[in-house]
């Protein structure tokens, strides 16, 4: 057995609120200990779960994560938290740290 044959996720579904969006501020973080795929799943299911982010897309290959959030309600110190305690299995150490923060209507065509 593979190391990545026991480590199936399920992807956490979540409407986009395209209003909020409008109003969202974006961050790119940098992602390191991913593996495979389900790694990714992993993270991006650690950054939606928390209250206020509306999306989040994991670029495996790159090791960058795109989130849009509301500023009101989470900070980017949560969203690299996020991304650590997503790796609680003690299988996964993954780690981020934020590369740049920008108006989410200047990064999503759609929030505008």
């Amino acid at each position: 057995m593979s190391e990545h044959e026991n480590c199936h996720v399920d992807p956490i579904e979540k409407p986009l609120e395209k209003n909020a969006l409008a109003q969202a501020e974006a961050a790119f973080l940098h992602i390191s200990g991913m593996g495979c795929p389900n790694c990714a799943i992993r993270v991006r299911n650690g950054l939606i779960r928390l209250n206020g982010v509306l999306y989040a897309d994991i670029y495996l290959q790159s090791g960058v994560a795109t989130v849009a959030y509301d500023p009101q309600l989470v900070t980017t110190a949560e969203l690299v938290t996020a991304v650590y305690e997503s790796s609680h299995d003690g299988r996964h150490d993954y780690r981020a740290h934020v590369l740049q923060t920008m108006p989410a209507r200047d990064v999503f065509t759609y929030a505008s």
